[in-house]
């Protein structure tokens, strides 16, 4: 019988942060199980890591913002003979505009994704990480420590893996499960063009290259830390929230947000069907 083999599962990992996160892990010796759409983008990135001289990760090209996508990855895990040793959730999409204005049924797809998938991927395999003293990282933003009018489904799913995370990261430590929340800010990415973000709708000094993001996030989940956030001007940005009354501060994201294209993503479904990938 074929011997069990311990994986690295990372969402989104076609394009973007997930992508980035596949390369990194690979680059420390992981061997990774990629699932994502739309299939021939997965593939690449498993070529890449194959030009990196690391064996071909596993490869399954799954929606998993359809129901029961999960149950059908974890079958397919249990056929190839592969056990989840670290979970990496990527996968996720958001849209700009106000919640009455926007497509219902899409807002709702947003929290099934963001939120409600992240949190079965979170839990499914426990008893699998706690024997590979393995980990858990979750891909959310620095949209995660305010709201967001504007963006405000977005934001609120964002805020949900924070707080999740944080608490994740206390309850399962004492099994040996190390739990990390990244949250970058702007990321530097071809994808913004096509995510209907203008170029110079987030600050400079806000962005930050995927790899680096990537890099940051891995050294992070190593080292235990709760939440990272990559960036001295994203973690100064952060700290500051703390001292901008409420009120204040979402009139200034709403109309910040009110400048933007309506409707434009903001983050790629890097685990769907027809979004680009991760930015904020």
């Amino acid at each position: 019988m074929r011997i069990i083999k311990p994986v690295t599962i990372i969402t989104g990992a076609s394009s973007g942060i997930g992508a980035a996160l596949a390369r990194e892990f690979a680059k420390h010796g992981h061997d990774l199980a990629l699932v994502a759409l739309p299939e021939p983008t997965l593939e690449a990135t498993a070529d890449e890591i194959v030009a990196m001289g690391r064996p071909r990760p596993e490869v399954f090209p799954i929606d998993l913002g359809i129901r029961g996508a999960t149950g059908d990855l974890a079958r397919e895990l249990i056929e190839r003979r592969l056990e989840p040793t670290n979970i990496v959730n990527s996968a996720g999409f958001g849209r700009i505009g106000a919640a009455a204005d926007l497509d219902h049924d899409e807002q709702l797809a947003m929290v099934e994704l963001n939120i409600r998938v992240l949190t079965d991927l979170c839990l499914r395999w426990i008893d699998s990480l706690v024997r590979h003293q393995g980990g858990i990282l979750n891909v959310g933003s620095i949209a995660g420590f305010f709201p967001g009018p504007g963006m405000a489904v977005y934001h609120a799913t964002k805020a949900y893996i924070l707080l999740f995370g944080e608490a994740l990261h206390f309850e399962l430590r004492p099994k040996g499960i190390r739990v990390t929340t990244l949250c970058p800010g702007p990321v530097d990415t071809p994808f913004m063009a096509r995510a209907g973000i203008p170029t110079d709708y987030f600050p400079s000094i806000l962005k930050r290259p995927a790899e680096y993001v990537a890099r940051h996030g891995y050294h992070g989940f190593i080292q235990g830390e709760c939440v990272v956030v990559p960036g001295s001007a994203n973690r100064v940005f952060v700290s500051l929230l703390r001292f901008v009354p409420r009120g204040i501060l979402m009139s200034l994201i709403g109309a910040g947000q009110r400048a933007a294209p309506a409707g434009g993503l903001v983050d790629g479904r890097a685990g769907g069907t027809r979004r680009g990938s991760q930015n904020v």
